[in-house]
């Protein structure tokens, strides 16, 4: 009988060990006040219950999830000027409708603290992961990413047409 429940017991933690995830995102660039981006892993650990930053196989910062005080989302457009004039040299036509077209980037920012201190972190996100990672931070934060600048006013627009149909 105590075998029983000794090996009930074992399975009812390795089940709920099981059930902890961990979810990472390669398609990240770390950002630093310089303005330069250097290739990162975001992860959701909730084994640690932690968000890391991994940039060339070391982590960069660990976050505990209760240190986090709001995830803020943002994206930029901006004309392709310079890879524009890197086609200009093939061809000039082809460079100059380059030039016109403008890029799309998504940002996260996490905003935390350490004891303290307030301190923020800059993420660029892939445009075939950002939504995804808005739904990991719901999931494993239970944290909402807020919506920012143009961002802001573009979700209120898709949700009023939402509404409407």
């Amino acid at each position: 009988m105590k075998r029983i429940i000794a090996v009930l017991l074992t399975a009812l933690v390795l089940g709920n060990l099981s059930m902890a995830e961990e979810t990472a995102f390669n398609g990240v660039k770390l950002a630093d006040a310089k303005g330069k981006q250097a290739d990162a892993r975001l992860i959701f650990s909730d084994t640690n219950k932690n968000v890391v930053i991994r940039v060339a196989d070391r982590d960069f910062v660990t976050i505990p999830y209760e240190q986090v005080d709001k995830f803020s989302y943002e994206y930029t457009k901006k004309h392709r000027i310079t890879q524009g004039a890197v086609v200009m040299v093939a061809s000039l036509g082809a460079g100059a409708i380059v030039m016109l077209t403008k890029s799309k980037s998504h940002w996260l920012y996490i905003d935390f603290h350490e004891q303290v201190v307030p301190k923020s972190l800059v993420l660029r996100m892939d445009k075939k992961e950002y939504k995804r990672i808005f739904e990991a931070v719901k999931t494993h934060t239970g944290k909402e990413v807020e919506f920012v600048g143009d961002a802001k006013a573009q979700s209120e627009k898709e949700s009023k047409k939402k509404g409407t149909t």
